[in-house]
């Protein structure tokens, strides 16, 4: 299933999140990307309804095996970028404001040729 931009980032920071913390509540993700509760809300309840996302009972966010595998994919595709990028010269910061752009829009070939160029030159 395709699912817009905006989803996708939300799908990575619940995942990004996930990753440091024990559970992840609207709150935690409101905060991290920076937008408003309402809106979390919104696109939360998005996810939910397309299958991507579950809330239990007490409000803490779990991926669906659907949503976490297109999570880990964006995930995977944003440190490829960004690992592009810093060796190509760009600063980490840019970088990674860079890749957070490009990684919705590539395709699916280019990105696997620079996932097989990086490994080829051990980056």
């Amino acid at each position: 299933m395709h699912i817009q931009e905006s989803g996708q980032m939300y799908l990575e920071s619940i995942y990004v999140l996930s990753q440091t913390q024990s559970v992840v509540r609207a709150i935690d993700v409101s905060e991290y990307m920076g937008f408003s509760k309402p809106s979390v809300s919104r696109a939360l309840g998005i996810l939910r309804k397309n299958g991507f996302l579950t809330t239990n009972e007490n409000g803490h966010l779990q991926l669906t095996e659907a949503g976490l595998s297109m999570a880990q994919n964006i995930y995977e595709r944003h440190t490829t970028l960004k690992r592009l990028l810093i060796a190509m010269g760009v600063s980490e910061q840019v970088a990674a404001e860079d890749a957070c752009k490009i990684e919705h829009d590539i395709s699916e070939e280019t990105f696997l040729v620079i996932k097989s160029y990086l490994a080829k030159q051990n980056m």
